[in-house]
C-alpha cells in the first residue's frame, strides 16, 4: 500500500512539474484504468437509487388514490358504475401522470412496464391496491452469474429478489392502502323534525 501511494505520489510531482513548465500532460495510468470503473459504481447506484425513488413516488400515489377514492366513491349502488369507470379512470390516468408512465425518460430511468390500480370494497374498508411492474434494470455485468451463486449463505430471500429485480424484471411492487367508507356529506337532520 505505501509503495503504491508513493508512486501515485511521484507522478503527481512530476505531472505538476511538467505543467508548470508549459508541456502538454500525458493522463495517468491510474485515472485511465480507475474511470470505467467509477462510471460503472455510479451506474449501479443510480439503479439502486431509482428503486428507491419509485417506492416513494408509490408511496405518495396511493395516498392520494385512497384519499380520492374516500371522499369521491359512494355508498349507494346507483353510482357503483360511476364510480368503478369514470372516477377510477381518473385516478389510475392522475397515478401513471405522477409516477412517471408518461414521460419517457422517467420511464427509461425507472424500469417501468405497468400499472395496476384495484379497488376492493368491502362493509367497512376500501382495498387500494396500485402494483407496479417493472422491465429489468439494465444492468447485465451484475446479471453475469446465477442468483444461485451470487445469492449463498448468508444472503437469503432479499438477494434473490434483487437480483431478480436487476435481472429479469417484470418484478411487482405493491402498494395497499385501507380507508374507512365514506359518503357524500349531507344536511344533518335530527330525528322527528321531518
Amino acid at each position: 500500500m505505501r509503495t503504491a501511494l508513493k508512486t501515485i505520489a511521484g507522478r503527481c510531482r512530476r505531472a505538476a512539474s511538467h505543467l508548470r513548465a508549459g508541456r502538454s500532460g500525458q493522463a495517468m495510468t491510474e485515472v485511465v484504468l480507475l474511470f470505467p470503473i467509477f462510471l460503472m459504481i455510479v451506474f449501479i447506484t443510480a439503479k439502486i437509487f431509482a428503486l428507491l425513488v419509485l417506492v416513494q413516488k408509490m408511496e405518495i400515489a396511493s395516498y392520494y388514490a385512497a384519499r380520492r377514492w374516500q371522499l369521491e366513491s359512494h355508498l349507494n349502488a346507483d353510482y357503483a358504475g360511476w364510480d368503478d369507470g369514470t372516477l377510477k379512470k381518473d385516478i389510475e390516468k392522475n397515478v401513471r401522470g405522477y409516477i412517471g408512465f408518461e414521460t419517457p425518460a422517467v420511464t427509461k430511468f425507472l424500469n417501468l412496464k405497468d400499472l395496476k390500480l384495484d379497488v376492493v370494497r368491502t362493509q367497512v374498508w376500501n382495498v387500494i391496491t396500485i402494483t407496479v411492474i417493472t422491465s429489468p434494470a439494465g444492468v447485465k455485468m451484475l446479471c453475469k452469474y446465477s442468483k444461485q451463486a451470487v445469492c449463498t449463505f448468508p444472503y437469503g430471500q432479499a438477494c434473490l429478489d434483487g437480483h431478480d429485480y436487476l435481472c429479469k424484471g417484470g418484478k411487482q411492487l405493491e402498494v395497499i392502502k385501507y380507508v374507512p367508507n365514506r359518503d357524500r356529506p349531507i344536511n344533518f337532520v335530527l330525528p322527528g323534525l321531518k
